[in-house]
């Protein structure tokens, strides 16, 4: 499932490829699947009654990328970063772009022809282009209009106990919450939540919050690890091998401490290994989530991830498949009296 949903393309707000492998992959597993007004797909699997509450499982379908806003004369597409992405990992980057996923490489000045200044310089988005190989302006745009998507070439690898392949960034998430939907239900009713455009301010989240109306919620998230040599000697973000990612606080929520210390003590007691990711960095669905309504406490449970946002990323499968276990163990823990406020 992770290779499939990591191999297709859904730059925001363009998440049909990756809608449709959701669909497929669910509905036989839950009792009602509907997608609503801006393309979020919304599932309802009936708990067994045990607890009478209602929880929302967050994981979005889109992933960063690029699209097309002008041409130069020669026939190479300007564009415009969607989402997060570092320009510097840009130059010689295979891409599909448009519906048809033409082939295309992003160009650079040669470093032949660069003078020492310009080498010394970060490279700014302004100074690449797309080649798609149309022969002038007239042929580019004919062949990608204006707004036309463009996303990574590549593909999904199995690296010994790791994988690596682009939008890990969320497709792990939707991955482990396709996991949970595929199995037993839980004592609580599930409302599971695959969002649109989370990359470019959280958007289907809020909306899918909003309607879903739940007492709490999961978001299911692919993180950064920056388990990687460096500088100064400094505590990573998350690492790669040691469990699911526990957030305390980003930059668009403060974890609930109750669903917090839910998932601690549930690890502690099954041995299930996690981390914390260092607190202040990133952001998720949870930061739209937990401010729907009258509020929804809500927490973010993530799979380390290398590279992420970048044209391949790398993670561990004990990541992932502690972050389902952790998950569902947690669920089915979950009570009303858990969530009472002290």
């Amino acid at each position: 499932m992770l290779r499939e949903l990591s191999n297709a393309i859904g730059v925001s707000g363009d998440e049909g490829n990756v809608r449709a492998i959701v669909l497929e992959a669910i509905r036989e597993h839950v009792d009602e699947v509907t997608v609503d007004s801006i393309g979020n797909v919304l599932a309802f699997k009936k708990g067994t009654g045990r607890q009478r509450l209602r929880v929302m499982l967050d994981a979005h379908m889109d992933e960063v990328g690029l699209m097309v806003v002008g041409y130069t004369n020669e026939g190479l597409l300007r564009m415009r970063t969607v989402g997060g992405i570092d320009a510097r990992l840009l130059p010689g980057t295979l891409l599909k772009v448009g519906p048809d996923q033409m082939p295309g490489v992003i160009g650079v000045k040669p470093i032949h022809l660069a003078d020492e200044a310009e080498r010394n310089k970060v490279v700014q988005i302004k100074q690449l282009a797309i080649d798609i190989g149309a022969k002038d302006k007239e042929e580019a745009e004919k062949l990608a209009p204006l707004g036309t998507y463009a996303a990574f070439d590549t593909t999904f690898r199995e690296m010994g106990s790791a994988v690596s392949g682009k939008a890990f960034d969320d497709r792990a998430g939707c991955a482990a919450l396709i996991a949970l939907l595929r199995g037993e239900r839980f004592p609580s009713d599930i409302h599971a939540a695959f969002t649109v455009q989370e990359e470019v301010g959280l958007r289907g989240a809020r909306v899918a919050a909003y309607a879903l109306e739940p007492d709490c919620a999961f978001a299911l998230e692919g993180t950064i690890a920056d388990d990687i040599p460096k500088d100064k000697d400094v505590s990573p973000t998350t690492e790669l091998g040691k469990g699911p990612a526990l957030t305390v606080m980003d930059r668009s929520f403060i974890a609930d401490r109750r669903l917090l210390k839910l998932l601690t003590e549930t690890a502690d007691e099954l041995d299930i290994p996690y981390q914390f990711k260092q607190p202040g960095m990133g952001g998720t669905d949870a930061g739209a989530i937990h401010l729907a309504r009258e509020g929804i406490p809500s927490i973010t449970i993530a799979v380390p991830c290398r590279y992420i946002h970048s044209q391949l990323g790398l993670l561990n499968l004990d990541d992932f498949h502690h972050t389902i276990q952790l998950t569902r163990e947690s669920l089915s823990r979950l009570t009303r009296r858990i969530l009472r406020r002290n």
